[in-house]
């Protein structure tokens, strides 16, 4: 892995370019409007502090909305998402007259990308204005006055709409880094301590994350059985489990190491596992030359099961509010085992990566089809080669497995996220669009 310091370095690198106000031969169209702003997100991501994976889920949700809606209210052959999301009404009325899709799109986009990425640092804000600069003067230079005027208008209105939507979901605010100022942790050996010294991660992020409002799942989400029974008999179940994270660990071959640090997906690093995801589906738009309409369609469908999914697997770990492997394995088994990954500073059952790579891996696939080859190159600028897969399935069982090799999850963990996700997922694929 390369060092967090290069990994910045390259990061913000990739930010500046992303922007660049080089002027175009020709005004962008709707989908390089849609990808080079996506394409800045993965990059704002990483470089604001508060973007843990659920926080980031969370925008791409909203993010994805905002891009499908703005193109659906018109086009009569885009069904609305406003009446199947829970809470969202339809868009305000557009005024009369023709509109330019790219134009609209790119105020929509602007103006929802600034407000959720509003506390990125310098760097960042100059990045979307350079790319706001660079965008309007293209799109503009092409149109007359009344027709820019009345798309960049719908365009705000759209985003404005989605924003004032999203403003009660219960994710709103993020204090602290999203760490509760004070935290009292459950009496008994199976419940979760914290794994950092770091005094910020003495309590766990976001304990009331799970009872956010979802996007296509319903109020009573998708819930999990208990994990295990908590045992310190050698002959139990839950030892056992501990037993196989100690032994896969002594055993990590050189491709299990890769696996666990591809998907590491770590916040300031990356885009985070939801952005990996996403990632995902950006390559495979850009790929197979997927129109604006249908590119939204899917960055929607990906964005709301990611979010799900973290609603989802929240509400699961703090009900059941799991130890972590390195806290069960060093008073059980051997005080000084170490992890090959960090650990995070939250609980432990189910796997986040698990429930959210299932939940994605399920619209992607309902969307490509069952056995769609691809390769996964999100890492790529990291130095990580990409990742060859038969199909999205395949992908997601991987990500799960990850964390297992990576020390920091049970095996009920990973397989029951997975089963988690499938539920989150199916929901986002019943949505009615296209």
């Amino acid at each position: 892995m390369l060092h967090r310091r290069k990994v910045l370095g390259l990061a913000a690198a990739a930010l500046a370019a992303t922007a660049l106000p080089v002027a175009a031969a020709t005004a962008p169209d709707a989908r390089t409007v849609l990808l080079n702003w996506y394409k800045l997100v993965q990059e704002l991501v990483r470089h604001t502090p508060t973007y843990t994976p659920p926080v980031a889920s969370r925008t791409y949700a909203y993010l994805g909305i905002t891009a499908y809606e703005a193109q659906a209210q018109g086009a009569p052959a885009m069904a609305t998402l406003a009446g199947q999301v829970t809470a969202l009404a339809p868009l305000p009325p557009r005024a009369d007259g023709p509109h330019d899709a790219a134009l609209l799109l790119h105020e929509a986009l602007n103006h929802a990308v600034r407000h959720f990425f509003s506390n990125t640092g310098p760097t960042g804000q100059r990045a979307m204005n350079a790319m706001d600069r660079a965008m309007r003067r293209d799109l503009r230079a092409v149109l007359p006055a009344d027709v820019a005027d009345r798309s960049a208008t719908s365009g705000i209105a759209a985003a404005a709409h989605v924003i004032s939507w999203s403003a009660d979901d219960g994710g709103a605010e993020v204090v602290n880094m999203g760490f509760p100022m004070e935290f009292m942790p459950k009496e008994g050996p199976a419940f979760w301590v914290p794994t950092s010294l770091v005094r910020q991660q003495q309590a766990p992020l976001l304990p009331a994350w799970g009872g956010n409002r979802p996007f296509a799942m319903p109020a009573t989400g998708c819930p999990l059985p208990p994990p295990p029974a908590y045992s310190e008999d050698p002959a139990s179940e839950f030892y056992r489990q501990a037993q196989e994270v100690v032994t896969t660990k002594a055993a990590l071959t050189d491709e299990q190491k890769r696996i666990a640090r591809f998907w590491s997906d770590d916040p300031m690093l990356s885009p985070t596992p939801p952005g990996h995801w996403i990632d995902i589906a950006l390559q495979l738009i850009a790929r197979e030359g997927i129109d604006a309409p249908r590119a939204a369609d899917l960055l929607a469908r990906v964005g709301i099961a990611v979010a799900d999914g973290f609603i989802a697997c929240w509400a699961s770990k703090f009900e059941y509010d799991l130890l972590r492997p390195v806290t069960y394995i060093r008073r059980v088994i051997d005080p000084k085992w170490e992890p090959m990954l960090i650990t995070p500073p939250f609980p432990e059952y189910p796997s986040g990566h698990s429930t959210q790579s299932g939940a994605a891996a399920a619209v992607l696939t309902a969307f490509f089809g069952e056995n769609f080859a691809f390769t996964d190159a999100t890492h790529t600028a990291e130095g990580l080669p990409g990742r060859d897969f038969p199909s999205f399935a395949a992908a997601a069982q991987e990500a799960g497995i990850s964390r297992l090799y990576g020390g920091i999850h049970f095996r009920a963990a990973v397989d029951r996220g997975l089963d988690q996700g499938a539920c989150v997922g199916a929901h986002a694929v019943a949505l009615r669009t296209l």
